[in-house]
C-alpha cells in the first residue's frame, strides 16, 4: 500500500467500485468478444495483452481501438456498424472466462456487513454489468449499479458516480471510489470524491503515477488500510 492519504478516506459512508479490472478480471471474455468481431472482417485476433490495453473507456472505444490495432481503422458509418455488430457478440462473452479479482467477494461482504453503502459505477453497458454482478452474487449487496449507457458521459466524467451516490443518498465528500485506472481517478476527482486504486487492473500507466489518494496491492488490503486511517483519525 502506498500513496497520499487524507481523513476523507477514513470514514466512507459509501464505496463505489469500478467493475472491470477492479472486482472482476473480464479481459479474457472481452478479448474473445473483440476477436470474434474482428474475425467477421477477416482480421487476425488480438493478444490478451492488447485487449487489456483497450479496456476502460467503454465498448465503443474498445471497438475503435481494436480495429486501429488491426491495421484497419474505422470511421463514421463503418465504425457505427461495427459497434452495432459488437453488441450481441459482447453479450455472449460476459461470464464464460471472467473471474473474480483477488479479495472481491470478501471485501464487498466485509463492507456490506459493516453497514457501508455500496455501488458499482462502470463504463460497461448496464445490462452486461448487471449480468456479471448477478453471476458472481454481488447484486444483493449493492444499492446502486450504474453502467456506462445509463449516463450521458462515461468516466472519466463524474456522471456515473453522481448517479450512484444519488441512489445511495450519500454526498461525494463522504464517499470513496475504488478502481484501477486513470478513468476512475478522473471521475472521482471531478465528483469531489476520495479515490483508491488497486494494482493488477488494466491501466497501462503505473498506478502510483495516476494521482490516487492511496494505492493497494489488492482489494484484500482495503479494509485494513481504511481501519488504520480510522484509528489515526
Amino acid at each position: 500500500m502506498s500513496g497520499e492519504t487524507g481523513t476523507s478516506l477514513a470514514f466512507p459512508k459509501a464505496i463505489i467500485f469500478d467493475l472491470d479490472g477492479t472486482l472482476v478480471d473480464s479481459a479474457p471474455d472481452i478479448g474473445a468478444a473483440v476477436n470474434e468481431l474482428l474475425a467477421t472482417r477477416h482480421l487476425p485476433p488480438l493478444s490478451l495483452a492488447q485487449a487489456k490495453s483497450m479496456i476502460g473507456h467503454g465498448v465503443k472505444k474498445l471497438v475503435e481501438r481494436a480495429f486501429s490495432a488491426s491495421g484497419m481503422p474505422l470511421y463514421g458509418g463503418a465504425l457505427e456498424q461495427a459497434n452495432r455488430d459488437m453488441a450481441p457478440i459482447y453479450r455472449r462473452h460476459l461470464t464464460k472466462l471472467t473471474t473474480l479479482m483477488p479479495g472481491a467477494k470478501e471485501v464487498v461482504a466485509h463492507f456490506h456487513v459493516a453497514g457501508v453503502a455500496l455501488g458499482v459505477a462502470t463504463n460497461k453497458p448496464q445490462l452486461a454489468t448487471r449480468e456479471v454482478l448477478l453471476h458472481f452474487g454481488f447484486t444483493d449487496q449493492l444499492g446502486a449499479i450504474v453502467g456506462g449507457d445509463a449516463v450521458s458521459h462515461q468516466k472519466p466524467a463524474p456522471d456515473s458516480l453522481f448517479l450512484a451516490l444519488e441512489r445511495l443518498r450519500v454526498e461525494p465528500a463522504d464517499a470513496l471510489m475504488v478502481g484501477d485506472s486513470s478513468a476512475d481517478v478522473g471521475a472521482a476527482r471531478a465528483a469531489g470524491m476520495a479515490v483508491v486504486l488497486v494494482r493488477g487492473g488494466y491501466t497501462q500507466v503505473p498506478v502510483e503515477e495516476l494521482g490516487a489518494d492511496m494505492v493497494c496491492d489488492s482489494l484484500l488490503d482495503l479494509p485494513t488500510a481504511l481501519h488504520g486511517l480510522r484509528s489515526a483519525a
